[in-house]
């Protein structure tokens, strides 16, 4: 299936010995460990010969892989130094791979695991050591020094000497940190006449202990299978940023995420600063809400798996291993350990585990009535969070899910849509190809390139289903098959994209394949896990690349992601751009190259009337200057003056949209009838009237005190400045006719 879409016999020594000793005790998702010195070895073998670049290992890669598993452990230059970093250098810079296809990978991941947690921890001590002497004395914080806001570009320190000091700014910029949020938070619940939420909460010190506990825990909870992970995966981003090893409880998490279901028992969990879990969210209908024993606000604090009374402590545990004891065999049951949220007493609730559909992540639409003038315009809106599908039963399917819609907006006669995939990081190639055939009807849809140069134009048959306007909604985290989705659409004139300057920029095939179907006849085979490998480069119809460039709007407009730094160009090892001859068979429209001087003159001029428009460019003209700054001060007086300023905007900002927001509302009330077009929605005899309470159907959520101070006035009929827009210009389309 492919997919366009995160010992030489001695162990180590004694600190290695002593780590694993601490390690926090998971159950895994198969009972005999893993091979993973075969695992390695094998998995050095399939990214060598099935990668798109069919590079060999080479001494140059070598020291690669070891700069790749320093960044990926190290990010923010927090714990090695550079006299580490060429400790590690002059080691095993030279024999990096060699260990892997010398069946040594247990040895290569303990050591360097260990030679990390030995440089980690020591900086996990010093940080707790400072907090307690803050404790009884917190500082002045009169300093004229700044801290980066990111170390991940900046030179590591030399020496031990330069990384104290780093730690040291480090926990006064959080302690300071800390200090101004809850000063904050004190003035706005004043303002509003509620009360402070910091009452309820451990002291500042306190809850930076807290959160170092659980970076300590984060490091020392690291299994084996975790230690591999972080190897093979140096290695295979330095092919690209693309390729992985997925462990066994990694490899579940993908088959879970691109089939956007779940086995659980239906809660969102989120880690507590006092090491707990807490239950943020219950699925409506799952089996949480079923049992009905737990609450929101619960805290789970031990998990017994299999329901066997063995049970595993989770205090500070990651919410990844949290979540993965918790998620299993569906039919079993799972014990929990929970300090009830309204009584405080313990309970032990027993649910037993089933399939959770994410309804979150499904297609899912609205057909909006807009009144203008002497005519009512029927349009639709389209959401896709991702290309989905079920790798093991096929019984997902993102593209006839959609089918499903368009033809209930075709039944309702809607005249454009408007097709967001904005966040939409990718899927299934197969599911994009079919999906591209609804608008364009026959033709090619993409172009794949393989390692041998030999280019495979795919195609799709049959008639378009939509023949009306279209617009594609896109940011700068639309990914992988919403490129090809949206490169689409340009290169046949069939839409106007919409959105940020121009999509993320990956243009790159991944394959998933179980590393189990590559292993020696007798070994095991259980827990294996896979590698999802890089294989092919695709191509728009026209011949250009996605890579690295994305997919260019048509008309660009502020977004909230404008004025972050993200984007294929800002990955490590990232693949070139390049371009091949474009595809035969598919006849370009020219109608909206003609219309969009006009589509784009009519946008402009209501954009600058804009005034959440007008907010968000003030907004991305702060964000990247911070990102080019890179600093923050350690002085409280001149951080409070900034927060001040920031505070008195916002709260200047909300006056005048809650004035604003309710005249939009009546105006809306007046203009628009939206109805919701939600999957269970599409043999209704009548569609349902949409409610800003359809976000809440899926789950019902706890309500954060800290956001209900600092909520911004809700944006009149759930569609946000963007959408809105897109609407306008999918109207315009209409009128240009």
């Amino acid at each position: 299936m492919k997919m366009s879409l995160h010992s030489w016999s001695a162990r180590v020594r004694a600190l290695a010995v002593a780590a694993a000793a601490a390690l926090v005790s998971c159950t895994s998702v198969s009972q005999a460990e893993p091979d993973y010195d075969i695992i390695g070895k094998q998995f050095s073998l399939v990214l060598q010969n099935g990668h798109f670049s069919r590079a060999r290992f080479t001494q140059e890669m070598y020291q690669q892989f070891l700069e790749c598993y320093v960044q990926t452990l190290d990010m923010q230059h927090l714990f090695l130094t550079q006299e580490d970093v060429e400790y590690l250098r002059n080691r095993y810079a030279s024999s990096f791979g060699d260990y892997l296809l010398a069946n040594q990978t247990t040895r290569l991941a303990e050591e360097l695991y260990a030679y990390f947690s030995e440089r980690a921890l020591p900086r996990i001590a010093q940080a707790e050591q400072l907090l307690h002497q803050y404790a009884a004395k917190m500082p002045e914080f009169t300093s004229d020094r700044d801290v980066p806001r990111t170390r991940r570009k900046l030179p590591r320190a030399r020496n031990a000497a330069e990384l104290d000091q780093v730690w040291r700014d480090q926990v006064e910029d959080m302690l300071l940190t800390e200090v101004l949020r809850r000063e904050n938070l004190e003035v706005l619940a004043q303002a509003k006449g509620k009360p402070s939420p910091v009452a309820r909460e451990m002291s500042v010190t306190d809850k930076m202990l807290a959160r170092i506990k659980r970076m300590r825990n984060e490091i020392q909870e690291a299994d084996r299978e975790d230690m591999v992970s972080y190897l093979l995966n140096a290695v295979a981003h330095v092919y690209d940023p693309h390729s992985d090893y997925m462990g066994a409880r990694e490899e579940q998490r993908f088959k879970d995420m691109i089939k956007a279901s779940i086995v659980g028992i239906g809660a969102k969990l989120q880690s507590d600063d006092d090491g707990s879990t807490t239950i943020e969210g219950i699925v409506k209908g799952g089996p949480a809400a079923k049992c009905g024993q737990l609450q929101l606000g619960d805290r789970i604090v031990a998990v017994d798996h299999k329901g066997d009374d063995n049970w595993t402590d989770i205090m500070f545990l990651s919410i990844d291993k949290v979540v993965d004891l918790i998620r299993g065999q569906q039919g079993v049951p799972v014990k929990l350990r929970v300090m009830s949220a309204s009584s405080g007493e313990e309970k032990v609730v027993t649910i037993v585990r089933d399939e959770i559909p994410m309804s979150e992540e499904l297609a899912s639409g609205r057909i909006i009535d807009l009144k203008e003038k002497n005519r009512t315009y029927r349009l639709g809106v389209l959401t896709l969070p991702s290309f989905y599908i079920d790798l093991d039963s096929g019984d997902v399917h993102c593209a006839a899910d959609v089918k499903k819609i368009l033809r209930r907006m075709i039944q309702e006669k809607v005249e454009g849509i408007v097709l967001d995939l904005r966040f939409n990081g990718g899927g299934s190639l197969d599911e994009v190809r079919k999906m591209v055939g609804f608008f364009t009807g026959a033709g090619p849809v993409v172009q794949v390139k393989d390692s041998r140069g030999h280019v495979e134009r795919l195609t799709v048959s049959g008639y378009p289903l939509f023949n009306g306007e279209l617009v594609v909604m896109i940011n700068k985290l639309s990914a992988s098959a919403s490129e090809i989705f949206a490169g689409a659409m340009a290169d046949y004139g069939r839409a106007v994209i919409v959105g940020d300057e121009a999509s993320f920029g990956k243009g790159t095939v991944q394959v998933p394949r179980g590393l189990a179907d590559y292993m020696p006849y007798f070994s095991s085979r259980e827990g294996c896990g896979m590698i999802k490998v890089t294989t092919q480069k695709f191509y728009r119809v026209g011949g250009a690349s996605t890579q690295l460039r994305g997919v260019a709007s048509d008309i660009v407009l502020p977004t909230v992601t404008a004025g972050l730094r993200l984007g294929e160009g800002e990955q490590d090892y990232a693949m070139p751009y390049d371009e091949i001859p474009r595809a035969g068979g598919y006849v370009k429209s020219r109608r909206i190259a003609r219309i969009l001087p006009e589509l784009l003159a009519r946008s402009n001029a209501r954009v600058k009337l804009d005034k959440d428009m007008q907010y968000t460019l003030e907004d991305i003209a702060r964000a990247k200057e911070r990102q080019e700054k890179n600093s923050v001060s350690l002085n409280k007086a001149e951080r409070h003056a900034e927060n001040v300023l920031l505070l008195e905007r916002k709260k200047s900002i909300d006056a005048e949209r809650k004035v604003r927001y309710e005249q939009m509302a009546a105006e809306d009330e007046k203009r628009l009838t939206i109805y919701r077009l939600k999957l269970s929605d599409v043999k209704a005899a009548k569609l349902p009237l949409a409610s800003k309470d359809d976000d809440s159907e899926y789950m019902d959520e706890n309500k954060d005190p800290e956001e209900e101070l600092t909520e911004t006035p809700e944006y009149p009929s759930n569609l946000d400045p963007v959408l809105r827009e897109s609407l306008h210009i999918v109207k315009d389309m209409i009128d240009l006719r």
